[in-house]
Protein backbone atom coordinates (compact mmCIF):
# COMPACT_ATOMS: atom_id res chain seq x y z
CA UNK A 1 0.00 0.00 0.00
CA UNK A 2 1.39 3.39 -0.96
CA UNK A 3 0.90 6.62 0.97
CA UNK A 4 -2.36 7.20 -0.86
CA UNK A 5 -5.08 6.79 1.72
CA UNK A 6 -8.70 5.99 1.11
CA UNK A 7 -11.17 7.45 3.60
CA UNK A 8 -14.84 6.59 3.86
CA UNK A 9 -17.17 8.38 6.24
CA UNK A 10 -20.40 7.16 7.78
CA UNK A 11 -20.93 4.12 5.57
CA UNK A 12 -24.48 2.81 5.67
CA UNK A 13 -25.67 4.01 9.02
CA UNK A 14 -28.98 2.24 8.48
CA UNK A 15 -29.69 -1.23 7.19
CA UNK A 16 -30.75 -1.64 3.57
CA UNK A 17 -33.23 -4.31 2.56
CA UNK A 18 -32.14 -5.90 -0.68
CA UNK A 19 -34.41 -7.88 -2.97
CA UNK A 20 -33.93 -11.39 -4.20
CA UNK A 21 -31.43 -11.77 -7.02
CA UNK A 22 -30.63 -8.15 -6.38
CA UNK A 23 -28.06 -5.72 -7.65
CA UNK A 24 -28.08 -2.16 -6.37
CA UNK A 25 -26.54 1.13 -7.48
CA UNK A 26 -24.55 3.04 -4.83
CA UNK A 27 -23.52 6.68 -5.09
CA UNK A 28 -20.74 8.53 -3.25
CA UNK A 29 -19.36 12.03 -3.15
CA UNK A 30 -15.76 12.06 -4.40
CA UNK A 31 -12.94 14.44 -3.60
CA UNK A 32 -9.14 14.39 -3.59
CA UNK A 33 -6.93 15.41 -0.67
CA UNK A 34 -3.15 15.26 -0.95
CA UNK A 35 -3.45 12.99 -3.97
CA UNK A 36 -5.81 10.57 -2.23
CA UNK A 37 -9.39 9.84 -3.34
CA UNK A 38 -11.94 10.29 -0.56
CA UNK A 39 -15.50 8.95 -0.69
CA UNK A 40 -18.30 10.21 1.53
CA UNK A 41 -22.09 10.55 1.78
CA UNK A 42 -22.98 7.03 0.56
CA UNK A 43 -26.46 6.36 -0.87
CA UNK A 44 -28.26 3.35 -2.27
CA UNK A 45 -29.94 5.25 -5.12
CA UNK A 46 -31.81 2.28 -6.59
CA UNK A 47 -33.08 0.47 -3.48
CA UNK A 48 -35.28 -1.64 -5.71
CA UNK A 49 -36.31 -5.27 -5.83
CA UNK A 50 -34.49 -6.92 -8.71
CA UNK A 51 -31.93 -5.79 -11.28
CA UNK A 52 -30.42 -2.29 -11.04
CA UNK A 53 -27.21 -1.79 -12.99
CA UNK A 54 -24.99 0.09 -15.46
CA UNK A 55 -24.85 3.60 -13.95
CA UNK A 56 -23.58 6.56 -15.96
CA UNK A 57 -23.70 10.29 -15.39
CA UNK A 58 -26.01 12.53 -17.42
CA UNK A 59 -24.27 15.50 -15.80
CA UNK A 60 -22.40 16.11 -12.55
CA UNK A 61 -25.62 15.91 -10.51
CA UNK A 62 -27.64 13.30 -12.41
CA UNK A 63 -27.21 9.53 -12.71
CA UNK A 64 -28.75 7.25 -15.33
CA UNK A 65 -29.09 3.52 -14.76
CA UNK A 66 -31.14 0.50 -15.81
CA UNK A 67 -33.78 -0.58 -13.31
CA UNK A 68 -36.40 -3.32 -13.18
CA UNK A 69 -40.12 -2.57 -12.97
CA UNK A 70 -43.16 -4.62 -14.01
CA UNK A 71 -41.03 -7.48 -15.41
CA UNK A 72 -39.05 -5.20 -17.72
CA UNK A 73 -35.92 -3.08 -17.44
CA UNK A 74 -36.19 0.64 -18.18
CA UNK A 75 -33.90 3.65 -17.84
CA UNK A 76 -34.21 5.63 -14.61
CA UNK A 77 -32.82 9.12 -14.06
CA UNK A 78 -31.76 9.98 -10.50
CA UNK A 79 -31.53 13.70 -9.73
CA UNK A 80 -29.06 14.35 -6.91
CA UNK A 81 -29.49 18.11 -6.81
CA UNK A 82 -33.29 17.91 -6.83
CA UNK A 83 -33.70 16.24 -3.49
CA UNK A 84 -32.65 12.77 -4.67
CA UNK A 85 -35.72 12.36 -6.85
CA UNK A 86 -36.01 9.95 -9.77
CA UNK A 87 -37.99 9.70 -12.99
CA UNK A 88 -38.37 7.11 -15.73
CA UNK A 89 -37.06 7.96 -19.19
CA UNK A 90 -38.18 4.85 -21.05
CA UNK A 91 -41.18 2.55 -20.96
CA UNK A 92 -40.85 -0.19 -23.54
CA UNK A 93 -43.32 -3.08 -23.08
CA UNK A 94 -41.82 -4.97 -26.05
CA UNK A 95 -38.31 -4.91 -24.63
CA UNK A 96 -35.85 -3.73 -21.99
CA UNK A 97 -33.13 -1.06 -21.99
CA UNK A 98 -29.57 -1.41 -20.73
CA UNK A 99 -26.36 0.67 -20.47
CA UNK A 100 -27.82 4.17 -20.85
CA UNK A 101 -25.44 6.99 -21.86
CA UNK A 102 -25.93 10.63 -22.71
CA UNK A 103 -25.15 11.38 -26.36
CA UNK A 104 -22.54 14.19 -26.65
CA UNK A 105 -23.90 17.59 -27.71
CA UNK A 106 -27.42 16.26 -27.30
CA UNK A 107 -30.27 16.13 -24.80
CA UNK A 108 -30.98 12.53 -25.81
CA UNK A 109 -29.57 9.25 -24.55
CA UNK A 110 -28.50 5.99 -26.13
CA UNK A 111 -29.26 2.57 -24.66
CA UNK A 112 -29.09 -1.08 -25.66
CA UNK A 113 -32.58 -2.47 -26.23
CA UNK A 114 -33.26 -6.18 -25.99
CA UNK A 115 -36.69 -6.93 -27.46
CA UNK A 116 -38.87 -9.85 -26.42
CA UNK A 117 -38.22 -11.51 -29.79
CA UNK A 118 -34.46 -11.49 -29.09
CA UNK A 119 -33.52 -8.54 -31.33
CA UNK A 120 -30.72 -6.51 -29.71
CA UNK A 121 -29.86 -3.05 -31.05
CA UNK A 122 -28.61 0.35 -29.90
CA UNK A 123 -31.32 3.04 -29.85
CA UNK A 124 -31.48 6.78 -29.35
CA UNK A 125 -34.17 7.96 -26.89
CA UNK A 126 -35.81 11.34 -26.46
CA UNK A 127 -35.53 11.98 -22.71
CA UNK A 128 -38.81 13.94 -22.66
CA UNK A 129 -41.08 11.65 -24.70
CA UNK A 130 -39.27 8.30 -24.54
CA UNK A 131 -39.57 7.97 -28.32
CA UNK A 132 -36.75 5.98 -29.88
CA UNK A 133 -35.05 5.11 -33.14
CA UNK A 134 -32.24 2.62 -33.90
CA UNK A 135 -28.74 4.01 -34.39
CA UNK A 136 -27.33 1.09 -36.41
CA UNK A 137 -27.89 -2.59 -37.11
CA UNK A 138 -25.02 -4.06 -35.08
CA UNK A 139 -25.70 -6.36 -32.15
CA UNK A 140 -24.03 -4.07 -29.65
CA UNK A 141 -23.44 -5.31 -26.14
CA UNK A 142 -21.71 -2.23 -24.65
CA UNK A 143 -20.78 1.19 -26.00
CA UNK A 144 -19.15 4.56 -25.37
CA UNK A 145 -19.31 7.81 -27.34
CA UNK A 146 -16.08 9.32 -28.73
CA UNK A 147 -18.04 12.32 -30.01
CA UNK A 148 -21.58 12.92 -31.24
CA UNK A 149 -21.21 10.70 -34.32
CA UNK A 150 -18.33 8.29 -33.61
CA UNK A 151 -19.21 5.33 -31.43
CA UNK A 152 -16.94 2.67 -29.93
CA UNK A 153 -18.72 -0.59 -29.11
CA UNK A 154 -18.23 -4.13 -27.90
CA UNK A 155 -20.23 -6.00 -30.53
CA UNK A 156 -21.53 -9.54 -30.06
CA UNK A 157 -19.96 -11.85 -32.66
CA UNK A 158 -20.42 -15.61 -32.21
CA UNK A 159 -19.38 -16.27 -28.60
CA UNK A 160 -17.21 -13.17 -28.06
CA UNK A 161 -17.18 -9.37 -28.12
CA UNK A 162 -15.30 -7.44 -30.82
CA UNK A 163 -14.19 -3.81 -30.62
CA UNK A 164 -15.89 -1.82 -33.38
CA UNK A 165 -15.68 1.88 -34.26
CA UNK A 166 -18.82 3.18 -36.00
CA UNK A 167 -19.21 6.48 -37.86
CA UNK A 168 -22.91 7.31 -37.79
CA UNK A 169 -22.53 10.02 -40.45
CA UNK A 170 -21.21 7.74 -43.20
CA UNK A 171 -22.56 4.44 -41.78
CA UNK A 172 -19.16 2.76 -41.62
CA UNK A 173 -18.19 0.12 -39.06
CA UNK A 174 -14.57 -0.97 -38.54
CA UNK A 175 -13.52 -3.88 -36.32
CA UNK A 176 -10.25 -3.02 -34.56
CA UNK A 177 -9.83 -6.04 -32.28
CA UNK A 178 -11.49 -9.35 -31.56
CA UNK A 179 -12.22 -10.66 -28.08
CA UNK A 180 -12.56 -7.61 -25.84
CA UNK A 181 -14.41 -6.84 -22.61
CA UNK A 182 -17.50 -4.85 -21.75
CA UNK A 183 -15.77 -1.99 -19.94
CA UNK A 184 -15.41 1.00 -22.31
CA UNK A 185 -14.55 4.50 -21.10
CA UNK A 186 -13.29 7.73 -22.56
CA UNK A 187 -9.98 8.45 -20.81
CA UNK A 188 -10.22 11.88 -19.11
CA UNK A 189 -8.14 14.66 -20.64
CA UNK A 190 -7.49 12.70 -23.85
CA UNK A 191 -9.18 11.68 -27.09
CA UNK A 192 -8.56 8.01 -26.31
CA UNK A 193 -10.90 5.19 -25.37
CA UNK A 194 -9.88 2.70 -22.67
CA UNK A 195 -10.91 -0.94 -23.11
CA UNK A 196 -9.99 -4.44 -21.97
CA UNK A 197 -8.27 -6.83 -24.36
CA UNK A 198 -8.89 -10.53 -23.73
CA UNK A 199 -6.54 -11.86 -26.39
CA UNK A 200 -4.08 -13.17 -23.80
CA UNK A 201 -4.59 -15.36 -20.75
CA UNK A 202 -3.97 -12.33 -18.54
CA UNK A 203 -6.29 -9.58 -19.76
CA UNK A 204 -4.81 -6.18 -20.58
CA UNK A 205 -6.11 -2.64 -20.30
CA UNK A 206 -5.42 -0.77 -23.51
CA UNK A 207 -6.09 2.63 -25.03
CA UNK A 208 -7.30 3.22 -28.58
CA UNK A 209 -7.47 6.29 -30.79
CA UNK A 210 -10.80 5.80 -32.61
CA UNK A 211 -9.65 8.00 -35.51
CA UNK A 212 -6.26 6.40 -36.26
CA UNK A 213 -6.96 3.03 -34.70
CA UNK A 214 -3.65 3.12 -32.79
CA UNK A 215 -3.62 1.08 -29.56
CA UNK A 216 -1.29 0.93 -26.58
CA UNK A 217 -1.08 -1.33 -23.53
CA UNK A 218 -1.59 0.52 -20.23
CA UNK A 219 -1.69 -2.16 -17.53
CA UNK A 220 -2.75 -5.70 -16.77
CA UNK A 221 -6.23 -6.25 -15.40
CA UNK A 222 -6.45 -7.12 -11.70
CA UNK A 223 -7.16 -10.87 -11.58
CA UNK A 224 -9.18 -10.62 -14.80
CA UNK A 225 -11.85 -8.43 -13.23
CA UNK A 226 -14.31 -7.28 -15.88
CA UNK A 227 -14.86 -3.62 -14.95
CA UNK A 228 -12.55 -0.62 -14.74
CA UNK A 229 -13.02 3.13 -14.48
CA UNK A 230 -10.78 6.21 -14.80
CA UNK A 231 -10.62 8.61 -11.87
CA UNK A 232 -8.38 10.86 -13.97
CA UNK A 233 -5.97 10.51 -16.89
CA UNK A 234 -3.49 8.47 -14.85
CA UNK A 235 -5.60 6.72 -12.20
CA UNK A 236 -7.53 3.51 -12.78
CA UNK A 237 -10.11 2.03 -10.42
CA UNK A 238 -11.51 -1.49 -10.30
CA UNK A 239 -13.59 -3.64 -7.98
CA UNK A 240 -12.92 -7.16 -6.74
CA UNK A 241 -15.40 -8.76 -4.37
CA UNK A 242 -15.85 -6.30 -1.51
CA UNK A 243 -12.73 -4.30 -2.39
CA UNK A 244 -11.93 -1.19 -4.43
CA UNK A 245 -8.43 -1.08 -5.93
CA UNK A 246 -6.43 1.65 -7.69
CA UNK A 247 -3.60 1.66 -10.23
CA UNK A 248 -1.32 4.62 -11.03
CA UNK A 249 -0.51 4.35 -14.74
CA UNK A 250 2.54 6.61 -14.37
CA UNK A 251 4.22 5.16 -11.31
CA UNK A 252 2.29 2.04 -10.36
CA UNK A 253 3.80 -1.42 -10.35
CA UNK A 254 0.76 -3.26 -9.04
CA UNK A 255 -2.85 -2.59 -8.05
CA UNK A 256 -3.25 -1.07 -4.57
CA UNK A 257 -6.08 -2.04 -2.24
CA UNK A 258 -7.88 1.15 -1.31
CA UNK A 259 -10.78 -0.04 0.78
CA UNK A 260 -12.49 -3.27 1.77
CA UNK A 261 -16.18 -2.94 2.62
CA UNK A 262 -17.30 -4.87 5.69
CA UNK A 263 -21.02 -4.31 5.12
CA UNK A 264 -23.10 -7.22 3.84
CA UNK A 265 -24.72 -4.87 1.30
CA UNK A 266 -21.52 -4.58 -0.71
CA UNK A 267 -20.38 -7.64 -2.69
CA UNK A 268 -18.83 -8.19 -6.13
CA UNK A 269 -18.39 -4.51 -6.95
CA UNK A 270 -18.79 -3.81 -10.67
CA UNK A 271 -19.82 -1.20 -13.26
CA UNK A 272 -17.96 1.77 -11.74
CA UNK A 273 -18.65 5.27 -13.10
CA UNK A 274 -17.33 8.77 -12.31
CA UNK A 275 -18.87 12.08 -13.37
CA UNK A 276 -17.03 14.56 -15.60
CA UNK A 277 -16.37 16.90 -12.68
CA UNK A 278 -14.76 14.06 -10.71
CA UNK A 279 -16.99 14.89 -7.73
CA UNK A 280 -19.18 11.77 -7.65
CA UNK A 281 -18.67 8.03 -8.03
CA UNK A 282 -21.21 5.25 -8.54
CA UNK A 283 -20.88 1.49 -8.61
CA UNK A 284 -23.03 -1.64 -8.61
CA UNK A 285 -22.94 -4.28 -5.87
CA UNK A 286 -24.64 -7.60 -5.28
CA UNK A 287 -26.36 -8.63 -2.09
CA UNK A 288 -24.45 -10.95 0.21
CA UNK A 289 -24.28 -14.75 -0.20
CA UNK A 290 -25.71 -15.03 3.32
CA UNK A 291 -28.86 -13.13 2.34
CA UNK A 292 -29.28 -15.16 -0.86
CA UNK A 293 -28.97 -18.49 0.99
CA UNK A 294 -31.35 -17.28 3.71
CA UNK A 295 -33.99 -16.43 1.10
CA UNK A 296 -33.52 -19.89 -0.36
CA UNK A 297 -34.13 -21.37 3.11
CA UNK A 298 -37.27 -19.31 3.70
CA UNK A 299 -38.72 -20.32 0.34
CA UNK A 300 -37.87 -23.97 1.09
CA UNK A 301 -39.76 -23.85 4.38
CA UNK A 302 -42.86 -22.36 2.73
CA UNK A 303 -42.53 -24.74 -0.25
CA UNK A 304 -42.60 -21.78 -2.64
CA UNK A 305 -41.02 -23.36 -5.70
CA UNK A 306 -40.77 -20.12 -7.71
CA UNK A 307 -39.07 -18.13 -4.94
CA UNK A 308 -36.87 -21.12 -4.12
CA UNK A 309 -35.65 -21.60 -7.69
CA UNK A 310 -35.13 -17.86 -8.22
CA UNK A 311 -32.12 -18.03 -5.89
CA UNK A 312 -30.35 -20.52 -8.19
CA UNK A 313 -28.35 -20.00 -11.39
CA UNK A 314 -29.43 -21.53 -14.69
CA UNK A 315 -26.57 -24.07 -14.69
CA UNK A 316 -26.68 -24.90 -10.98
CA UNK A 317 -24.96 -28.14 -9.97
CA UNK A 318 -25.87 -30.34 -6.99
CA UNK A 319 -23.28 -32.70 -5.47
CA UNK A 320 -23.04 -35.32 -2.78
CA UNK A 321 -19.80 -34.90 -0.85
CA UNK A 322 -17.08 -34.92 -1.91
CA UNK A 323 -17.72 -34.51 -5.66
CA UNK A 324 -20.49 -36.81 -6.91
CA UNK A 325 -22.69 -34.81 -9.28
CA UNK A 326 -26.35 -35.87 -9.14
CA UNK A 327 -28.19 -32.93 -10.71
CA UNK A 328 -27.24 -30.22 -13.21
CA UNK A 329 -29.34 -27.37 -14.55
CA UNK A 330 -32.12 -25.27 -13.08
CA UNK A 331 -34.99 -26.95 -14.92
CA UNK A 332 -34.01 -30.44 -13.76
CA UNK A 333 -33.66 -29.16 -10.21
CA UNK A 334 -37.07 -27.46 -10.42
CA UNK A 335 -38.76 -30.70 -11.45
CA UNK A 336 -37.11 -32.57 -8.59
CA UNK A 337 -38.06 -30.02 -5.91
CA UNK A 338 -41.55 -29.29 -7.26
CA UNK A 339 -42.46 -32.93 -6.80
CA UNK A 340 -40.78 -32.99 -3.39
CA UNK A 341 -42.65 -29.89 -2.19
CA UNK A 342 -45.97 -31.25 -3.45
CA UNK A 343 -45.52 -34.56 -1.64
CA UNK A 344 -44.16 -33.08 1.60
CA UNK A 345 -46.81 -31.09 3.50
CA UNK A 346 -44.75 -31.37 6.72
CA UNK A 347 -41.43 -29.72 5.83
CA UNK A 348 -39.13 -27.52 7.87
CA UNK A 349 -35.39 -26.84 7.88
CA UNK A 350 -33.73 -25.33 10.94
CA UNK A 351 -30.19 -23.93 10.81
CA UNK A 352 -28.11 -25.11 13.77
CA UNK A 353 -24.90 -23.38 12.68
CA UNK A 354 -23.94 -21.14 9.75
CA UNK A 355 -20.50 -20.11 8.55
CA UNK A 356 -19.76 -17.67 5.71
CA UNK A 357 -16.40 -17.85 3.92
CA UNK A 358 -16.17 -15.52 0.94
CA UNK A 359 -18.81 -16.62 -1.56
CA UNK A 360 -19.49 -19.88 0.32
CA UNK A 361 -22.15 -20.42 2.99
CA UNK A 362 -21.88 -23.59 5.09
CA UNK A 363 -25.09 -24.54 6.90
CA UNK A 364 -25.53 -27.26 9.51
CA UNK A 365 -29.18 -28.18 8.98
CA UNK A 366 -31.81 -30.10 10.95
CA UNK A 367 -34.65 -31.04 8.60
CA UNK A 368 -38.14 -32.39 9.37
CA UNK A 369 -39.72 -34.30 6.45
CA UNK A 370 -43.22 -35.68 7.15
CA UNK A 371 -42.32 -36.52 10.74
CA UNK A 372 -38.82 -37.81 10.00
CA UNK A 373 -35.78 -35.82 11.15
CA UNK A 374 -32.51 -35.63 9.21
CA UNK A 375 -29.24 -33.93 10.07
CA UNK A 376 -27.12 -32.67 7.18
CA UNK A 377 -24.58 -30.09 6.11
CA UNK A 378 -24.99 -28.05 2.91
CA UNK A 379 -22.25 -25.99 1.30
CA UNK A 380 -23.66 -23.25 -0.95
CA UNK A 381 -21.47 -21.42 -3.47
CA UNK A 382 -22.80 -18.12 -4.81
CA UNK A 383 -21.72 -16.57 -8.11
CA UNK A 384 -23.14 -13.43 -9.72
CA UNK A 385 -25.91 -13.15 -7.17
CA UNK A 386 -27.20 -16.74 -7.55
CA UNK A 387 -26.47 -20.11 -5.95
CA UNK A 388 -24.33 -21.93 -8.52
CA UNK A 389 -23.32 -25.05 -6.59
CA UNK A 390 -24.53 -27.00 -3.57
CA UNK A 391 -22.63 -29.86 -1.94
CA UNK A 392 -24.56 -32.00 0.57
CA UNK A 393 -22.89 -33.91 3.41
CA UNK A 394 -25.29 -36.41 4.92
Amino acid sequence: MSNRLFVLFGLFAGSIALGQGNTEVYLFDLEWKNGAPILSNPKNISNNEGYDNQPSFWDDDTVLFSSTRADQTDVLRFNISKGSTSEWITNTPIGSEYSPLRIPNSKNISAIRLDLDGLQRLYEYDVHTGESEPLNNLKIGYHVWHNDHILVSSVLVENRLDLVVSNLKDGSNHTHQKNVGRSLHKIPGTNLIGYISKEKKTWEIKSMDPISGATQKIAEVYKNEEDICWLDENTLLTGAGKTLLMFDTQNGVDWEQLFRFQEEEINNISRIAVNNGRTRLAFVAEESPKIIVQKQLEAYNTRDIDAFMDTYSEDVKLYNFPNTLFSEGKEKMRQRYATFFENTPDLHCEIKNRMVIGNKVVDEEYVRINGTYISAVAIYEVENGKIAKVTFIR
